[in-house]
């Protein structure tokens, strides 16, 4: 779990901070969807799971032997790895916040 700890003498910083951490949160979210729409592009064309090319498939198993869609569909995987991870850690961060007087 991610600990925010936010200290600071203005009384919006909690406010400030959280907004930017969810407006980072839309940013990942939208990514993932765009994410898991190539996904479902090469799972449609190919008919098989995301999980079966993962576990079972080389780039010359691919229709024509295609490198390039391999190297696509495998990349769009670790980038949808990659961004819900991060949203998971976002989602589940908690602020403390210390008031500094000024």
């Amino acid at each position: 779990m991610i600990q925010l700890e936010i200290r600071s003498d203005f009384d919006g910083a909690e406010m400030l901070i959280k907004s930017a951490v969810y407006s980072e949160i839309k940013r990942l979210e939208i990514g993932l969807r765009k994410t898991d729409r190539e996904i479902r592009k090469f799972e449609e064309k190919y008919q098989t799971s995301s999980r079966i090319f993962i576990e079972e498939y080389a780039a010359e198993d691919l229709d024509g032997g295609d490198d390039d869609e391999y190297i696509s569909w495998m990349g769009e995987l670790k980038i949808r790895r990659k961004i819900a991870d991060e949203l998971q850690k976002l989602k589940e961060a908690e602020y403390v916040t210390q008031r500094i007087p000024a």
